[in-house]
């Protein structure tokens, strides 16, 4: 083994999975960092990496692409885990993996390693995706190896090895949950959260999360935000505020049209976090089927999220057919669950992504949604590709449609049935 690509966060587990792997392997050690919107986490981590004995250390800047290539194509799908989950944790998994196959074999690494516990998620979705880009590379997850375990049972064995070998790390005891953060949302679990019946939205609990307030701390007023659809993917938004939060967060508009200030895929979801994010918006908690079998609680913050599933559902109320719609709604499980599982760059994946791509080609308007303490609610939708025809729904007299015509229809519908109700009588 002459070169080891780590992934690596600059926590506890990172720090000394990165020495220990060094003293094992007695080969270079790489640290690598996708950067997904993690935010002031980042901040000394070059330096971090390089004290605690990496060779060399690379940030990754993925915070595009990630909106892009993976965030927007899920939500096209309208893609949710379990009927509740955005997969905030789940598809920033391939797209980290991705940029860390391309620095190992840029590098001529013989391997990648990860710090996944063993127990989620995570290892097969980062081992999984480099089967898939790079299978030629080995990976190393010591969590699933007995001598690592064995020398580091716990936090404390950790904690004391940092301290031996002078590993700058912040921890001296266990977190009451742990935390983990990217441009779509920010996820808690472990600690008092293992707890089902524990009160994720107690009020001494409240300083847990970082993306949104408390739906009770909320603005007493609602605000209406305006988004504007091409091809099922927001391009533009309209809110007060909006031009201040481009400033606040030092981004570009690529123009305006009829009042919508056009962003990119990253600055959409900027804006929409902290939109919905003053409201209280996007805050689940729930019970999840892990991949590895056991359920698992974990509470998560997705304001922007949130918002874009809700006006992408909307934008398409109006402009998808029926059959179309129900076809692509039947496979949202599927698609949902492959994402979850680690197969983003599946080829079933792929031909999903196909299928979904061809039903969003005519998902193009305006959505206007409020939001009011913690709730998002439909307040108009429009677009010249409607296929809503008021002169047919109208329930007022002269409209195009002929009451007649539903004669014959329930006729034709009532055939089986009738069928049925006299072999039931003959039973």
């Amino acid at each position: 083994m002459k070169k080891i690509v780590v992934a690596y966060s600059g926590g506890l587990d990172t720090s000394v999975l990165l020495l220990w792997l060094k003293e094992k392997y007695g080969c270079e050690i790489i640290a690598y960092c996708a950067d997904v919107g993690q935010e002031e986490e980042l901040d000394g981590l070059d330096q971090k990496a390089l004290t605690t004995g990496a060779h060399k250390y690379f940030l990754g800047d993925l915070r595009e692409e990630f909106a892009s290539d993976y965030i927007f194509p899920m939500f096209q799908a309208g893609a949710i885990y379990e009927g509740q989950y955005f997969l905030g944790t789940s598809i920033a998994r391939p797209c980290i993996a991705k940029g860390m196959v391309e620095v190992a074999l840029r590098e001529g690494a013989d391997a990648v390693a990860h710090g996944a516990t063993g127990k989620g998620n995570d290892q097969v979705r980062f081992e999984l995706s480099a089967a898939m880009l790079a299978p030629q590379l080995k990976v190393i997850a010591p969590w699933r190896m007995e001598e690592f375990r064995a020398q580091f049972p716990g936090r404390t064995e950790m904690i004391a090895y940092a301290e031996k070998h002078k590993i700058p790390v912040q921890a001296s005891a266990k977190k009451p949950y742990s935390m983990d953060r990217n441009l779509l949302h920010i996820s808690f679990e472990a600690g008092m959260l293992e707890d089902p019946w524990f009160d994720g939205t107690a009020p001494d609990v409240r300083e847990m999360y970082k993306l949104s307030v408390a739906p009770e701390d909320a603005p007493d007023q609602p605000e209406y935000v305006q988004l504007l659809f091409e091809k099922g993917n927001c391009i533009g938004v309209q809110a007060a505020g909006v031009k201040e939060l481009l400033v606040k967060f030092q981004l570009k508009s690529s123009g305006e049209k009829d009042g919508y200030l056009l962003l990119n895929p990253y600055g959409i979801m900027k804006v929409l976090n902290a939109l919905g994010g003053a409201h209280g918006c996007g805050r689940v908690d729930m019970v999840e089927n892990r991949f590895v079998g056991m359920k698992s609680r974990g509470i998560y913050e997705t304001p922007g999220g949130s918002i874009l599933y809700i006006a992408h559902r909307q934008m398409e109320s109006i402009t998808m057919d029926r059959e179309v719609m129900r076809l692509r709604d039947s496979l949202i499980p599927k698609y949902a669950e492959l994402v979850y599982n680690g197969f983003w760059f599946s080829p079933e994946r792929d031909a999903l992504q196909a299928l979904v791509d061809s039903s969003q080609q005519n998902v193009s308007g305006e959505v206007r949604l409020k939001l009011y303490k913690g709730n998002i609610m439909a307040a108009g939708r429009r677009s010249p590709l409607s296929l809503y025809d008021e002169s047919i729904a109208t329930m007022e007299g002269g409209g195009s449609y002929n009451q007649n015509d539903a004669t014959g229809f329930i006729a034709l519908n009532a055939l089986r049935l009738k069928a049925t109700a006299r072999q039931t009588r003959r039973k």
